[in-house]
């Protein structure tokens, strides 16, 4: 099982749209991810909320959490996005980082552009780790 976090600064846009994406996409035998951020706030911004509601996603419950070294631990791959020298260092664990645009305070349309760049990414991400749900075309 590969347990990946996606984390941003606030835990409340772009991590939480990659980590609801990655857990669809993903076979659960497979893979996992979470999201946390190195400063989290109190709920997930409102816009993230509505456009992943576009895509059938439901992130009205989800609540921001911090990212710890014993969070972390539980990784195997991390995934920054704009949170930079604050997250933590974790020996032994891939990182990789996601330079995406914070959705908080955006218009609605530069919104879902965001949320449409990061599943790409994610798609991506997903078949990169072996993880995917489909089977492989032949």
């Amino acid at each position: 099982m590969t347990t990946v976090i996606f984390a941003c600064v606030h835990n409340a846009g772009r991590s939480h749209m990659a980590a609801a994406f990655f857990n669809k996409l993903a076979d659960p035998a497979k893979a996992r991810a979470l999201s946390a951020g190195t400063t989290p706030v109190d709920r997930v911004h409102p816009e993230v909320v509505a456009v992943m509601q576009e895509q059938g996603i439901d992130l009205s419950g989800a609540r921001p959490q911090k990212l710890t070294p014993v969070l972390a631990a539980e990784a195997q791959l991390l995934i920054t996005m704009g949170c930079g020298d604050e997250c933590p260092y974790i020996p032994g664990i891939r990182r990789d980082d996601w330079p995406l645009e914070d959705p908080n305070g955006r218009p609605i349309e530069r919104v879902r552009g965001i949320r449409d760049e990061l599943r790409t990414r994610v798609e991506a991400l997903v078949i990169q780790e072996g993880a995917s749900q489909l089977a492989p075309r032949h």
